[in-house]
């Protein structure tokens, strides 16, 4: 017998639409992932300096993102390149949410720093490298903190799928799903950016979906274009890397937006937003109706 799509996603009962589950909204200080609101997570790759740090998050703030990246361990592909700040880092993080009312989103790296990065983030970041990393998931799961879950490098859905089935099942609802582009054939980008699999989990699954265009494109040029398609799918929020000066920035500069190309991307997504906001309005009223008869 021929497979259906739904036998790809068998085993992943927990993440996918049903009567009682069609869509999860995620709190995080006041902020809602998943919602009606577009949440966009922005900041530098690696937390620097206080003064960049600071700087960064006045900035985006201003220019309507809600949450606050930056790495305090960075997974570097090299051992000679900047691997963040660790505790330090962490410290930095928590000022800058004291100071402008971010949340804080952070990746973690190892099971057994789960209790001091869950001390001081409001999301625990689990990165491309780490998605099948199944004894960091099932401690992330447990620190109580939501958790985004990146796609990995070379990942399919139903992978991705399953490794958030597996934080449910330790007991943590509160899974943010991330497009962050895939290894491909292709090398003219750092990925390829995956937007039908946005819409597809927006179809099938109730956990938030948000794209981070950065690591998609690779190039910041590239960035504002992926955003306004992440829109386009779907997704709830987007995860971008802004930095004061990407050009001396310690890591992943080449992707990073200025605050001025940051500025002008938010401003750029504000008639693509007020589309996704009439297409929901549309939607409900047709099931209303439907359900009404």
């Amino acid at each position: 017998m021929r497979a259906t799509r739904q036998d790809c996603f068998a085993g992943t009962p927990d993440v996918l639409k049903d009567e009682r589950r069609q869509q999860t909204v995620i709190r995080v200080l006041g902020i809602e992932v998943g919602g009606e609101d577009f949440v966009t997570m922005a900041g530098p790759c690696s937390v620097e300096t206080e003064s960049q740090l600071m700087a960064t998050a006045d900035h985006v703030r201003r220019c309507g993102a809600r949450i606050l990246r930056g790495g305090a361990f960075k997974p570097r592909s090299s051992p000679y390149s900047f691997q963040g700040h660790g505790l330090k880092g962490l410290r930095m993080l928590a000022r800058a949410r004291a100071e402008y009312g971010l949340a804080i989103v952070t990746e973690v790296m190892s099971e057994c720093d789960v209790p001091m990065v869950a001390e001081y983030a409001d999301i625990l970041q689990i990165g491309s490298r780490s998605m099948e990393n199944f004894s960091l998931l099932e401690a992330a799961a447990r620190s109580g903190r939501p958790v985004l879950l990146k796609r990995g490098m070379a990942a399919t859905v139903t992978e991705m799928l399953q490794s958030a089935q597996l934080i449910l099942e330790n007991g943590n609802p509160n899974v943010i799903l991330c497009e962050r582009g895939i290894r491909t054939f292709e090398t003219s980008m750092r990925n390829t950016f995956d937007a039908a699999a946005i819409a597809l989990l927006k179809q099938i699954s109730h956990l938030p979906v948000i794209a981070d265009p950065s690591h998609a494109a690779g190039y910041r040029d590239l960035v504002p274009s992926l955003a306004r398609i992440a829109v386009a799918a779907g997704a709830d929020g987007l995860l971008v890397e802004v930095h004061p000066d990407p050009d001396q920035a310690w890591s992943d500069g080449e992707q990073s937006l200025d605050f001025v190309e940051f500025q002008t991307m938010m401003v750029s997504l504000e008639p693509y937003l007020s589309l996704r906001s009439s297409v929901r309005s549309t939607s409900m009223d047709a099931e209303l109706t439907e359900v009404g008869g």
